[in-house]
């Protein structure tokens, strides 16, 4: 790469001049991903798998703390599961990748490659529950998936891609519906706390809700593009899977129940969030939570006056407060190219230390949500990064608020309506009617779908932006990945 800091920031593509190939070029320069030989199928590198690391153990923490136990349940479906519940096979039939034959024999029949386990879980859970004393059954797994996709997006939308899958079953209704509930403000934490990414939380339409359940609900982020990113979905699917399935147990009373079920997950389609919400032309922004590096030490004229030394104490003082420290001390490159590196990488903070900022007992702190270097002393200084860790967190979350607010518009009719979907580019919060028919005409005209009915509603009217109908409710469409 060059050395010189215009080149090497051209080498991403303004996303002002063509966003998908600014996306494209972030995620493959800064080396989170690759693309595999398989269309439509990627391969994670490591800095881009750190990253879902952080994701994951953040979240699966929560889980446990919640009393859940993480399970793993086979990738291979047979057929005759998936058809024992007919609104969930429609919904995934085209995106089922099926196996026809192992070794050289041709099965008797196929078997799906997991699209999502609810059939093969409940399959178990008719098997193992017997009585009320046993539920809930609390289990989540974390595995893989595949959906045979026809436009893909590394992170966004691939074949293959990584999540967990949370399966629960109770013995009410409203016990259910708590958990569906509690999931879904783990997610709201998992996007706001850790990844500084604001999200909308509700329901979702009954056009767009997951096949097969009673209801949906979602935590909807907006991209820089307008765009919005479901970011994690939480279903209450009733009864149907567990009479489907035939789970059943002996209730309080002797009889013979039917369990209530949620499923709920999250996956890697938040790295292309993270990314989306919060980088620039520059490459990567990272939260600091979610920095697998969160401060560089850039030592410069390494080899004079003591400054290894000083950059060697201050590193340990770092570590020793928790924070995740890389000393760049490679003598091939020179440090502006080291700035440049951590800045596409989007390290948070990045410390610069000579000899003349030795002598004025001073470093240089850079921080890459701003784009600003200020000068910070060497006494105290791991609590004066640690203070700025936390500051930069705060202020990329608000930054990214103010942006989504900013962008999000009220239509009070159609026109104004398109207006706002095909050139303004963002949210349009109007009122509503519930009409899927009404519903499928707009996503016809415009693109724009219902991403989600919030639980925090505004009073914008009392009639339908589209119908003109009495409205039920605010709404907000937009356009999705």
């Amino acid at each position: 790469m060059a050395k010189n800091n215009k080149q090497f920031v051209e080498e991403i593509t303004p996303m002002e001049d063509d966003f998908a190939q600014w996306y494209t070029d972030v995620i493959t320069k800064t080396e989170l991903v690759d693309y595999a030989p398989i269309k439509g199928f990627m391969v994670i590198r490591p800095y881009g798998f750190a990253l879902w690391e952080k994701i994951r153990d953040y979240a699966d923490d929560l889980f446990k703390k919640g009393g859940h136990k993480n399970v793993y349940f086979p990738m291979l479906i047979p057929e005759s599961l998936l058809n024992k519940e007919a609104d969930h096979v429609e919904g995934f039939a085209p995106e089922v990748a099926w196996v026809t034959q192992g070794g050289n024999k041709v099965l008797e029949e196929r078997l799906a490659v997991r699209p999502t386990s609810e059939t093969i879980i409940c399959t178990m859970y008719s098997k193992w529950l017997t009585s009320y004393r046993q539920l809930p059954f609390l289990y989540n797994q974390w595995n893989s998936v595949v959906r045979w996709e026809k436009t893909t997006r590394p992170f966004l939308r691939t074949s293959e891609f990584l999540w967990q899958e949370g399966h629960t079953i109770h013995e009410t209704k409203e016990e259910a519906m708590k958990e569906t509930l509690q999931q879904l403000e783990v997610y709201r934490l998992v996007a706001e706390d850790l990844m500084a990414m604001p999200v909308i939380v509700g329901q979702k339409s009954e056009s767009e809700k997951f096949a097969g359940a009673d209801a949906t609900y979602t935590i909807e982020a907006m991209m820089h593009d307008g765009k919005a990113l479901q970011s994690g979905t939480s279903h209450f699917l009733g009864q149907h899977f567990t009479k489907a399935f035939d789970i059943t147990y002996s209730d309080r009373e002797g009889n013979l129940a039917h369990p209530y079920h949620t499923s709920w997950g999250i996956s890697t389609r938040l790295i292309g969030g993270l990314i989306m919400v919060h980088s620039d032309n520059r490459g990567l922004v990272l939260p600091p939570k979610m920095a697998p590096i969160q401060v560089v030490i850039v030592p410069i004229a390494a080899n004079k006056g003591g400054v290894m030394e000083v950059v060697d104490k201050i590193a340990e003082e770092m570590k020793a407060k928790g924070i995740v420290v890389d000393v760049d001390d490679r003598d091939n490159y020179s440090p502006g190219y080291k700035f440049n590196d951590s800045e596409m990488k989007g390290i948070p903070v990045r410390i610069e230390i000579g000899p003349k900022d030795i002598e004025k007992n001073q470093a240089l702190a850079f921080r890459r949500d701003e784009l600003t270097k200020d000068a910070i002393s060497l006494d105290g200084i791991a609590e004066t990064v640690e203070n700025l860790l936390e500051d930069i967190q705060t202020n990329m979350f608000n930054k990214a608020k103010k942006y989504r607010d900013e962008r999000t518009y009220v239509a009070k009719n159609m026109d104004e309506f398109v207006d706002i979907v095909e050139n303004k580019r963002g949210f349009a919060k109007v009122m509503w009617k519930n009409n899927a028919e009404n519903e499928a005409k707009i996503k016809e005209l415009t693109g724009a779908t219902i991403r989600v009915i919030p639980f925090e509603q505004e009073d914008l009217g009392d009639t339908c932006f589209y119908s003109g109908e009495k409205a039920d409710n605010m709404v907000i469409f937009a356009k999705a990945y």
